[in-house]
């Protein structure tokens, strides 16, 4: 599972989202399909999905913390430890996340991966988890690393995951909305002495929709994403000094522009986006991340928000 294995932030909750969409999906189709079809007019029914919707998406955020430990083999460091490597990445987290201003520090792991990757996520400010690749630990300076974890230290002090999931719960609810009206429109031709059949496609036609829709309103969520991003651009350069936040940057594009690690393997990171986005084209669109030129560049101007 190559693709859960380079999962970070946004691409881990939108994941973990969309699964729990469709099983919720599931469960109203089964359980409430009564109470739909009586309810009177689409407010009714869009208030309906509305609390689903945002429902869906804050257990998504509840369990987004325990999924990175599981999905990605995220080992958590003990703040204790004598392995002096891991002691000094607790070390910086936690200084970073007092220069934050957090008062309680977050979950530190590590997970095993050659790509050079860092993320932070968690339910709340006082729930974080920041995890870091191997591969950044074993190929980027001190001075870089700082400058990585500052960024993602922002992520957690803006509350950016709570961001993303009110947002999520908006696209999450037009989804379930639109997909019930399109299946309720294209299901009613159906025969009322085939109601076994009428009830098996309606159920059909309502995930197939609401995944669609969930996958269009990403670019909703990815632009956003991308827009936090500079902020936590900023917030890293604030929190780390901005030096360690733009030299962190340009070390990321260098590997990214010789295409391979100091050890000669592809970078996966950037092969899907997570690190830099595309500067154009329809693939842009699904970038959760800005393009490094971008991010640099935002960065380098005299001031910066």
């Amino acid at each position: 599972m190559k693709f859960l294995q380079i999962a970070k932030r946004i691409t881990l909750f939108m994941l973990v989202n969309l699964l729990v969409m469709v099983t919720i999906g599931t469960i109203v189709s089964l359980l409430f399909r009564g109470q739909l079809a009586r309810m009177g007019g689409y407010q009714s029914l869009f208030i309906f999905c509305f609390i689903w919707g945002m429902g869906g998406a804050f257990i998504s955020l509840q369990l987004s913390r325990w999924m990175a430990k599981m999905m990605m083999g995220v080992q958590v460091v003990d703040p204790d430890t004598s392995d002096p490597e891991a002691r000094r990445l607790v070390e910086t987290v936690h200084r970073l996340a007092r220069t934050a201003g957090l008062s309680v520090m977050p979950e530190v792991g590590i997970y095993d991966s050659p790509e050079i990757n860092a993320f932070a996520t968690g339910p709340s400010r006082s729930r974080a988890l920041v995890a870091v690749s191997s591969g950044l630990l074993t190929h980027m300076r001190q001075y870089d690393v700082e400058g990585v974890l500052g960024h993602e230290m922002a992520h957690i002090a803006n509350g950016d995951m709570v961001t993303m999931t009110l947002i999520q719960g908006v696209i999450n609810a037009f989804a379930m909305f639109l997909a019930r009206i399109l299946a309720f429109a294209l299901s009613r031709g159906s025969s009322r002495d085939n109601r076994g059949g009428n009830f098996l496609m309606e159920w059909v036609l309502i995930n197939v929709f609401q995944i669609i829709f969930m996958i269009l309103g990403m670019i909703v969520v990815n632009w956003f994403s991308r827009w936090r991003e500079f902020r936590a651009d900023a917030g890293g350069a604030r929190f780390a000094g901005r030096d360690h936040m733009l030299s962190a940057l340009k070390t990321l594009k260098a590997i990214h522009e010789g295409g391979a690690d100091i050890a000669g393997t592809q970078q996966p990171a950037y092969q899907a986006l997570k690190i830099s986005g595309k500067s154009g084209g329809f693939g842009a669109l699904f970038a959760s991340h800005p393009p490094l030129d971008d991010r640099i560049a935002r960065l380098e101007r005299p001031s910066i928000d």
